[in-house]
């Protein structure tokens, strides 16, 4: 049986550790297998942030294992998760984090450069990730001639460009309008439908809706943990979207 892509063991985060400690995250036990499309979804305080920077290695437990992709990453120093980050990770966040002064291609081009991906491939990469998502004739335009949705866009481009195992989204429809939103999701369903692991962080009910696979935390630990009966039914979906 193949190893689960994520595998999180007995994860707690603890911050001031003694009388006023507080858990953010308390003996979480989770896999996620290859392929599949979760949203964890959890109120502000609930530890599901804090539960997004251990998956996506921008912080470690303070006890428990984090094996990504078979490797322990639970106890990596921070110049080893920065390499496994932009190798196993490509990252959407709410507010876009493109930069400002670059087209959407030099956007999409930049973390490759990082990587250090040739000029020609790289410029491949990020021709083929932005026709993906649909920008092809918006390759040139730098993010203050875009809309939300479009800056949106670019920045899932930029995610997948490097064809990572796993696609973290962080409320990736926090800044958009409910027509934006509907195709940002749509785009990450896509991915989902090409074989991709996406994992969707979000406190609304209405966008963890269009996810396979709903974990829902709570006080730092997980509270359910279910399969959406409903996933890919066209009226459910537009019904949560609309609520």
């Amino acid at each position: 049986m193949e190893e689960a892509l994520i595998r999180v063991k007995d994860l707690c985060k603890i911050y001031n550790p003694g009388e006023n400690e507080v858990r953010a995250l308390d003996h979480i036990n989770l896999e996620i297998n290859k392929g599949e499309f979760v949203a964890i979804i959890g109120q502000s305080g609930s530890g599901k942030s804090t539960f997004m920077n251990m998956l996506g290695c921008l912080d470690v437990p303070t006890s428990g294992e984090y094996f990504l992709n078979g490797t322990d990453v639970s106890t990596m120093e921070d110049n080893e998760l920065s390499e496994v980050r932009n190798r196993e990770i490509g990252f959407i966040f709410q507010g876009f984090n493109l930069i400002s002064n670059l087209t959407a291609i030099e956007n999409v081009e930049l973390p490759l450069v990082y990587r250090g991906v040739d000029r020609k491939t790289r410029h491949k990469l990020a021709v083929e990730s932005l026709t993906m998502v649909g920008l092809e004739k918006r390759m040139d335009h730098r993010p203050n001639e875009m809309s939300g949705g479009q800056q949106q866009r670019v920045a899932i481009a930029r995610a997948i460009a490097a064809q990572p195992p796993v696609i973290l989204a962080d409320e990736p429809t926090g800044n958009l309008d409910s027509a934006s939103s509907k195709e940002i999701l749509q785009i990450l369903k896509s991915m989902h439908e090409q074989g991709k692991t996406v994992i969707l962080i979000t406190h609304d009910n209405g966008i963890a809706a269009q996810a396979r696979r709903v974990v829902r935390i709570m006080d730092g630990k997980i509270e359910s943990d279910f399969i959406n009966k409903n996933y890919g039914k066209e009226e459910y979906i537009k019904n949560q979207l609309d609520a």
